[in-house]
């Protein structure tokens, strides 16, 4: 990158060390989230896997969820989310009553790809990435549906699994524990201003 980035991961829990370490490692200037001040002067927020029920009622416990949903739609802050990070950003949440943001237009399905012992790693083609992903999925959820203006940018055996709105990027795998960067690249040049 030619200027550094100034971008956030959400440190409330979860695996949110990984994904600073690789933003570290492609030249962002990298902030842990625990409160709204955090939010102050980033362009970008990366919301980790991890329990998506603990960070919901972590985030609205210290009004985090409201002021990730100003920031978002004052149009400053883009946000992506990795596994629980994507539940906590759907609109909807099929069979299950949980804290969310709720800012992108995704039902998801919680652990639709098993339990901790299913897990497993898949080399996974995404739309207009050169090259297969080696993907990462641990308890992984499923989007179910997608809204009008959300693009579809993966599917693993005809399930998305990486969808993309606006600003705000929804997976169902971990692209942090893999040393792959690319995914961190592309978020940090396509929405990041500085």
């Amino acid at each position: 990158m030619s200027e550094a980035k100034n971008v956030g991961v959400l440190a409330l829990q979860g695996d949110f060390r990984e994904h600073k370490q690789i933003l570290e490692r492609v030249g962002a200037r990298v902030r842990e989230v625990r409160l709204p001040k955090h939010l102050e002067g980033l362009g970008g927020l990366v919301v980790p896997g991890g329990e998506s029920t603990t960070i919901g009622k972590l985030a609205a416990e210290f009004d985090l969820d409201a002021a990730v949903r100003e920031a978002y739609e004052a149009g400053t802050l883009a946000v992506w989310g990795t596994c629980a990070g994507a539940i906590w950003m759907a609109r909807e949440i099929m069979d299950f009553r949980q804290p969310h943001l709720g800012i992108m237009d995704i039902a998801v399905r919680r652990n639709a790809f098993g339990r901790q012992v299913d897990s497993f790693e898949v080399d996974l083609e995404i739309e207009d990435l050169d090259g297969p992903f080696r993907a990462v999925f641990i308890r992984a959820p499923e989007i179910v549906r997608v809204g009008d203006g959300v693009r579809v940018r993966a599917r693993y055996q005809g399930r998305v699994v990486f969808a993309e709105q606006d600003r705000l990027w929804a997976m169902a795998f971990h692209p942090e524990l893999t040393g792959d960067d690319r995914l961190h690249r592309e978020f940090l040049e396509r929405f990041v201003a500085s």
